[in-house]
């Protein structure tokens, strides 16, 4: 029997942002592959074997997917939010590419998840309403003078940023210097949201501006948002958003 491999997204924690793709191809899957916390959350999946690993393991990871595949078992790799963002799905294309996999030997599907930056989004309002980018903080895969450069060029370019990754224990003083970067290129009043744990029982969302941003209450588990020059707060509701036009007369 032919196996196959399914990438899936398991959204940002609410059982219920899973999508029903997601849902069916974990039901029709023979085995669930993941780092340990995201296996978790599908414990519940009765009749499977489960293959847990360190969060550090990708491409092991990966690896270990595509045999079991090729074996004939039907696969299925999860990940947090959408497993093409900073998730997955690359690690597994990057293994195909490397040991030029044919697509006739190994079905290959991505199925998209909601990311953390979409729940964050739907939860304050609307802050990616106009052009934003997302920048994963850990220098783990590129270097730091890189890293910089990118935050540099969104700020110069009044984007909306969001920060993945944005501290961990081995690196506490990046962020620090991330909000020092760009206190040198955007204004002091510029707003930035840390929001936790968003769907979870354990969600906060706080608001401060660049000018008072402490990095020290930050986790792995926090998304933070620099706003724009353009991003506002509505007094009476405390929805945040930035607005659809920039550079042309609102209509």
């Amino acid at each position: 029997m032919k196996g196959s491999l399914t990438i899936v997204g398991l959204g940002p924690g609410a059982p219920e942002l899973i999508t029903p793709a997601v849902t069916d191809a974990l039901k029709d899957s023979t085995d669930i592959v993941g780092y340990s916390k995201y296996i978790e959350r599908v414990k519940d999946s009765s009749g499977k074997s489960f293959h847990p690993s360190d969060n550090r393991e990708e491409i092991d990871r990966a690896e270990h997917s595509i045999n079991l595949a090729l074996q004939g078992k039907k696969v299925v790799v999860v990940s947090s939010g959408d497993p093409g963002v900073f998730a997955m799905a690359s690690a597994i294309f990057e293994v195909v590419d490397k040991k030029n996999i044919s697509i006739d030997d190994l079905p290959i599907v991505v199925l998209p998840g909601i990311t953390a930056l979409l729940a964050a989004s739907a939860r304050l309002g609307a802050p990616i309403g106009h052009d934003f980018c997302v920048i994963n903080l850990s220098d783990n895969l590129k270097s730091w003078d890189i890293l910089k450069s990118r935050v540099i060029a969104a700020a110069k370019a009044d984007f909306v940023i969001a920060f993945y990754n944005p501290r961990s224990k081995s690196r506490k003083n990046q962020l620090s210097e991330i909000y020092d970067v760009l206190r040198k290129n955007c204004k002091s009043d510029r707003m930035v949201i840390y929001a936790n744990s968003i769907s979870t029982e354990s969600e906060a969302v706080f608001e401060t501006t660049l000018s008072e941003a402490d990095a020290s209450s930050v986790s792995m588990k926090t998304l933070v948002i620099i706003g724009s020059s353009r991003t506002k707060k509505i007094r009476n509701t405390g929805y945040i958003y930035t607005p659809r036009y920039s550079g042309v007369e609102k209509n």
